[in-house]
């Protein structure tokens, strides 16, 4: 039952964070979770000073793996396009 709830809360996360930084029309579902994944966990690594972010799901968890997805995709954004949307 984890493993389903981190792909729907990624899902939301990556799909949020496609939408602040624009990339909503390019990417499916998919790509929405791989990014809410991937940057829930660079924002756990970003804020917990090194450690990954174990706790359960609460505000401040959901907008630190916010914050990851935005800054993974600013990145993605920046190599692809040579700047940031």
């Amino acid at each position: 039952m984890g493993l389903i709830i981190w792909l729907i809360i990624g899902g939301v996360i990556g799909w949020l964070a496609s939408i602040i930084m624009r990339t909503d029309g390019q990417q499916g579902i998919i790509l929405n979770i791989v990014v809410g994944i991937v940057g829930a966990f660079i924002g756990g690594l970003i804020l917990s000073g090194g450690s990954i972010n174990n706790q359960g799901l609460t505000l401040y968890s959901f907008l630190v793996s916010l914050l990851g997805a935005v800054v993974l995709l600013a990145i993605v954004n920046l190599v692809r396009r040579g700047s940031v949307r």
